[in-house]
């Protein structure tokens, strides 16, 4: 694919036009069995060419520092999600310290049942038969 040109996509991104290589800059005399091609418009690929977009299409998704960021980002909508179920979303108190409150006890709450789930894991760990090898 060619570069072309910069422009303002209608998203807000900063884009970079590619075209066909085979019709930009000059025609070279070749045929694709691309659709478009037979259009004479050619393949085109509009690419996000801000920092970010390049930045997601770039990353490494298989390397450890990606999962673990991954894992924290999903530990962190889990315990949203048990929040929006004990109530903390939408608080039926008005005052602040009464919404701190109720904030601080049910992350208590999280938090309680997460050891307990914890030592649970734990216990069942350390009761299992140890298999002696000969």
């Amino acid at each position: 694919m060619h570069p072309t040109f910069q422009f303002h996509h209608t998203s807000g991104y900063r884009a970079q036009r590619f075209r066909c290589p085979m019709l930009v800059p000059t025609t070279a005399g070749e045929t694709c069995e691309h659709a478009q091609f037979a259009k004479g418009k050619g393949c085109v690929k509009d690419l996000n060419w801000e920092l970010g977009g390049q930045m997601r299409v770039t990353l490494d998704r298989d390397g450890p520092l990606y999962h673990a960021v991954y894992d924290q980002r999903t530990s962190t909508e889990r315990i949203n999600s048990q929040s929006k179920e004990l109530g903390i979303k939408r608080p039926k108190v008005r005052h602040i310290d009464s919404i701190r409150n109720l904030n601080t006890l049910t992350y208590l709450v999280i938090n309680a049942r997460a050891l307990r789930r914890a030592r649970e894991l734990n216990a069942n760990l350390l009761s299992m038969p140890v298999k002696m090898i000969a």
